[in-house]
């Protein structure tokens, strides 16, 4: 199969090209290819003339998003209408890596694959267009939703929240932001069958449970020799940041495992598995 990756430097896309060796790739990201520029994506595209694009890149700096909104849906609204006019052009299917944020949190349980979307901050408003785009521009398609992205050598809420605790002895983190994490090489196994499946639509592809960020740190801490650190519980209007991200935003994977049979393990075991990588020992 031949399958091009988009943000294939990032998070994601890195891992994602370590497991598909044994296809043709063609890893996409700046500064050679620019998904922002028809001129630089197009071409690229249409030449390798891929089965399948995974299109993982983003601007993911929420707040970062909130202050350039401009520069947010230039790359993750445009630049994903560029990738997908290029998959029409060559008729291959494309993979849109979207998020729990479409959802305005406000449901007080978890979100199913078809409920209606009301995005609330500025990234989450970049993340619709981006799966209307998808939508309106292809037949064959898989729109897969995550939450709280995080794996091995990433820069992530793990990673951060560690970085922070080696120096600091205690640290507040909130309550009342709630989701499911979910793991990079699980959700690499998980797509890797659904492509295989050719079953198009709207997924949710998160680990199981649910978890508050405090529960998060709570459970992870340890596991990384820092569970000294004290942990205070705050809210979120506590924590003054640039966006306002949806509060109770679980999605829950209902379509996948209802259909195809494809689940992912529960964020406790992705977590161990997170930092027996770090640590070196066999995953």
């Amino acid at each position: 199969m031949r399958i091009a990756i988009t943000g294939s430097l990032g998070q994601l896309g890195s891992y994602l090209e370590s497991c598909f060796q044994d296809h043709e790739l063609l890893p996409i990201d700046v500064p050679e290819y620019d998904i922002t520029q028809v001129d630089s994506i197009t071409p690229a595209i249409v030449q390798f003339q891929p089965d399948v694009v995974i299109h993982t890149a983003a601007y993911t700096n929420v707040d970062g998003c909130a202050k350039d909104p401009d520069l947010a849906f230039s790359v993750n609204a445009l630049g994903t209408q560029n990738v997908a006019l290029a998959c029409q052009k060559v008729n291959a299917a494309m993979v849109h890596i979207s998020t729990n944020e479409v959802f305005d949190g406000r449901k007080g349980e978890a979100y199913l694959e078809h409920e209606a979307r009301n995005p609330i901050n500025a990234y989450a408003c970049t993340k619709y267009a981006a799966e209307r785009y998808v939508e309106m521009l292809l037949n064959r398609f898989y729109i897969v939703r995550i939450a709280w992205l995080f794996g091995p050598g990433g820069n992530n809420f793990v990673s951060k929240i560690c970085s922070l605790a080696k120096d600091r002895e205690r640290l507040g983190i909130v309550i009342d932001e709630i989701s499911s994490p979910t793991y990079v090489p699980h959700l690499a196994e998980a797509l890797g069958k659904l492509i295989e499946t050719e079953h198009y639509g709207i997924y949710h592809l998160t680990n199981e449970g649910v978890c508050s960020r405090h529960e998060f740190a709570a459970y992870f801490l340890p596991l990384a020799g820092l569970g000294h650190v004290q942990l205070d519980s705050i809210t979120s209007d506590q924590f003054k940041r640039a966006s306002t991200p949806p509060l109770h935003c679980v999605i829950r994977n209902f379509a996948a495992a209802t259909s195809l049979g494809i689940t992912l393990p529960h964020w406790h075991e992705a977590v161990q598995d997170y930092f027996a990588r770090e640590q070196g020992e066999p995953a």
